[in-house]
């Protein structure tokens, strides 16, 4: 049960009997540990080792690493117990702590260190070293430091939007020192953006802005965590090209289609106002992106203008192309004309300006 300050240092009075100097160090450890245990410690910056002669001294282990608290002492008859913010661990030889990571390394006789394996942040906090000599009792303090690799633990899903939609990503990360957090646009250009935030916002997404953004988490303790998210830009159908064809009676010809769009867009095609199929020496084979419309045996009826229409759930779009005949040409509109040669040209030129 448990037992006041005052009845646990009555009990080890009067068990040391003649053992005054093992009494002593009883009676320091326990009015030590009485004494400290409301006492809320600071947090420590650089690696050093132990020194009776200053103050408290930090140590920086990574976290899963082993960490050894130096101690050592002037002679060997001195009595020496290590403690904790949550009580003794060792006092001589005998271990209190039920912790069995917990060892004591000794490389000599008078070296008297703690030797801590796979540690982790609740292990982070003050140790103490506690010597009672012949002389006067000495104590030295430890402030244990835990760093932890930086982890992702939150990143957004893969996303679908609209053009001119707002986005935002979101990357969440752990590790101590706390991580620093850098996106990056996975572009042949690989543009960072400004900034180290948790909340990467995009305002008015275009086409260009879609793809793969890159998250990463750093710290000074290892490796930064890097995780990945997709960004898909919807947007409506642009013809990109559109291929005419000359064709000659007989023959096999065919016109050509090409439109960007995001969901793929779905072609169709139209003579005059009649939407054309694969049929009567017509084929139409559309894959993602193009389509091309083939007339297996051109005849003088199918001359003319066509018209490729590509449509997705934004919007559609389409292009005039032309199949015409050998010896013709387009016109801007599409049209046909027949080819004029060049000596009647000139010569109706210089007609007008004689005013024949």
């Amino acid at each position: 049960p448990p037992c006041s300050a005052h009845h646990l240092l009555h009990t080890v009075r009067s068990c040391c009997g003649t053992l005054l100097q093992t009494c002593k160090l009883w009676f320091l450890l326990l009015k030590f540990y009485y004494s400290r245990k409301s006492h809320v410690y600071g947090a420590g910056l650089p690696v050093r080792s132990v020194d009776f002669n200053r103050g408290t001294d930090n140590i920086t282990v990574r976290q899963g690493d082993t960490a050894i608290l130096r101690c050592v002492v002037e002679d060997k008859n001195s009595k020496v117990a290590w403690l904790n913010r949550s009580g003794i661990i060792f006092a001589g030889h005998d271990k209190w702590s039920l912790d069995p990571r917990v060892e004591l390394e000794k490389r000599h006789s008078l070296e008297y260190s703690l030797r801590i394996q796979k540690v982790d942040v609740y292990d982070e906090g003050s140790y103490t070293c506690s010597v009672q000599t012949q002389h006067e009792p000495k104590t030295s303090q430890v402030y244990l430091i835990v760093q932890v690799p930086p982890k992702i633990s939150n990143i957004s899903s893969d996303v679908t939007v609209n053009e001119g939609s707002n986005v935002t990503l979101v990357c969440m990360a752990n590790g101590r020192p706390e991580p620093v957090i850098t996106w990056r646009h996975l572009t042949p250009t690989g543009r960072e953006f400004e900034g180290e935030e948790e909340y990467l916002e995009i305002l008015g997404i275009t086409r260009e802005q879609s793809g793969k953004y890159e998250c990463k988490a750093a710290n000074e303790v290892s490796s930064a965590d890097v995780k990945q998210v997709k960004v898909t830009v919807n947007y409506p159908p642009t013809i990109t090209e559109s291929k005419s064809n000359e064709a000659t009676t007989g023959r096999k010809a065919s016109l050509k289609c090409e439109a960007s769009a995001v969901p793929a867009p779905d072609f169709e095609w139209y003579r005059d106002d009649t939407r054309i199929n694969s049929a009567n020496g017509l084929e139409i084979k559309s894959t993602e992106g193009q389509s091309s419309l083939t007339v297996t045996n051109v005849t003088e009826e199918h001359y003319g203008n066509y018209t490729c229409v590509a449509a997705n759930n934004l919007g559609m779009t389409n292009a005039s192309l032309v199949l015409f005949r050998p010896g013709s040409v387009r016109g801007i509109n599409g049209s046909i004309s027949l080819a004029v040669p060049l000596w009647l040209l000139a010569a109706s030129l210089l007609c007008l300006l004689s005013k024949c």
